[in-house]
């Protein structure tokens, strides 16, 4: 923050728009702790997560949120989100609105957020010009795909074993009869 004429602190856009992705981030990673709807919960982590990209953009990578998009918001949060509308056992039961150690909760939140302050406080930040090269992000996705690409195959495999097994738990068990059969009901 600069001072401008008469001692006024100016602030530049930057730091304006950092302001108001924390202060958004905060309210909707609030909302999804707070909400007694588990959909809604789900849709705040999406909208928490893309403020997340929003940050890696201000800080000059937007490699990282591309990554941030693709992977959390496209892949795991519509994961979520789905397993959530499949289960339809999730959506029906009521959830009670506090929990009874509510005051053990807050005394350790109290006590990491003054933990986190002190360090924000009293800590040297060092501040880099140096830019991240350009060819650390082609070198990265060489090094993915050519000495790492077992262990990224296999977790694309699990991925996709975890969501196929979650549609089978998911899915309504249908009685079991002759195909063409008619149900009494049906009569």
């Amino acid at each position: 923050m600069a001072f401008g004429e008469g001692g006024r602190a100016v602030m530049s856009v930057e730091q304006v728009v950092f302001l108001v992705l924390a202060v958004a981030a905060v309210g909707s990673a609030v909302g999804v702790v707070i909400s007694r709807n588990i959909f809604y919960s789900a849709l705040l982590l999406v909208a928490c997560l893309f403020i997340v990209a929003g940050f890696y953009v201000l800080l000059e990578a937007p490699f990282l949120a591309a990554v941030q998009v693709l992977i959390y918001v496209g892949a795991i949060a519509v994961l979520i989100i789905f397993a959530i509308m499949l289960t339809e056992r999730m959506m029906s039961k009521t959830v009670r609105g506090w929990n009874e150690q509510w005051w053990i909760a807050l005394i350790v939140t109290v006590c990491l957020v003054a933990v986190m302050l002190y360090v924000v406080v009293t800590a040297n930040w060092q501040v880099s010009d140096a830019a991240t090269p350009s060819d650390a992000i082609v070198a990265l996705g060489q090094t993915l795909l050519s000495t790492y690409v077992l262990p990224f195959e296999v977790a694309s495999v699990i991925l996709l074993m975890a969501l196929i097994g979650a549609i089978i738990i998911a899915r309504e068990e249908e009685p079991v009869g002759v195909v063409g059969e008619q149900k009494e009901e049906e009569r």
